[in-house]
């Protein structure tokens, strides 16, 4: 009798009040936790969303195409570090990957080690390749003599040093890192600069159609001497350029993939967009809006 009473009353109850985990977006991002990627993830989704930390971008961009998550949050540029070309490659090799969101947050990279240790203590600094570039001159100023070694992502180096507890093995991290991962911070804003901001995009296999989105991404496939005429159309279209990052097409030298984000502040029409997709070399890659967060590494 119960089990028919139970049966009856989900057949009654609306579909809404079972709805609730499906509608949950599901956010693939770098990990591993407490990286600035997972923050940028955070600050353009709500804190109630599914946030599924991967080891590499492709892994996190693979999830979306294989319908394992409904977006995927990559870095893409740095003041100082420039475009993190890796994640740009990856990013341009997914053809079926669109951008449909930015969030640009300021970096306060901080030094990091097990407790106890002390400035003195220090041969090794781990960290992402962008946390090394940021941190090269404060590091030459204060720790000459440490030795620089990469990893897969800032948290990645937080919790090598964690788990090895080695006094001479520090970390360069976002500061809530230190607390994620027990470590004590040895130096704050080891950063060049306190100007320095990361850009993230977020990815969907789904374009975006508004035409108030005010910015969009295009990758090109040519020659290197076709840029200039590239460059006029874009300006031809009504459009300013924002960035335009090279990588190597690999099948000739002198041929590019170009990862070109234009911006038209009254809105990216349609008419605007096809101008440079009747090219042969253009393809569309999204239209978004950019938004400026602030870093939880400036609460902390």
């Amino acid at each position: 009798m119960k089990k028919l009473f139970l049966l009856i009353l989900i057949v009654l109850l609306p579909a809404s009040v079972f709805a609730e985990s499906d509608n949950t977006v599901r956010v693939s991002y770098l990990g591993p936790e407490g990286t600035y990627t997972e923050e940028a993830a955070k600050f353009w989704f709500q804190d109630g969303e599914t946030f599924i930390p991967k080891s590499t971008v492709s892994d996190a961009i693979k999830d979306v195409m294989t319908g394992s998550a409904d977006f995927a949050v990559i870095p893409q540029e740095n003041t100082l570090g420039g475009a993190v070309v890796n994640y740009v490659d990856a990013f341009i090799q997914s053809e079926d990957m669109y951008v449909v969101g930015e969030v640009v947050l300021p970096i306060n990279q901080t030094l990091m080690g097990v407790p106890g240790a002390t400035l003195e203590d220090i041969k090794i600094v781990c960290s992402h390749a962008q946390g090394l570039t940021q941190s090269a001159q404060w590091r030459k100023e204060n720790i000459p003599d440490a030795a620089a070694e990469e990893m897969s992502s800032t948290a990645a180096a937080a919790s090598y040093v964690a788990e090895k507890q080695d006094k001479s093995i520090a970390a360069v991290a976002a500061p809530g890192a230190a607390e994620l991962y027990g470590l004590e911070v040895l130096a704050e804003n080891v950063q060049i600069t306190d100007t320095n901001k990361t850009r993230f995009y977020i990815l969907s296999d789904d374009i975006q159609e508004d035409e108030d989105l005010t910015r969009a991404v295009f990758v090109a496939d040519c020659e290197g001497s076709q840029i200039d005429d590239l460059i006029i159309m874009i300006h031809e279209a009504g459009l300013e350029m924002v960035t335009l990052h090279d990588r190597p097409e690999g099948s000739s030298l002198g041929r590019y993939y170009y990862l070109i984000e234009v911006e038209d502040d009254e809105g990216i029409s349609d008419s605007q967009i096809n101008i440079l997709k009747d090219l042969e070399m253009i393809r569309f890659t999204g239209r978004f809006n950019s938004v400026e967060g602030v870093s939880k590494a400036d609460i902390w």
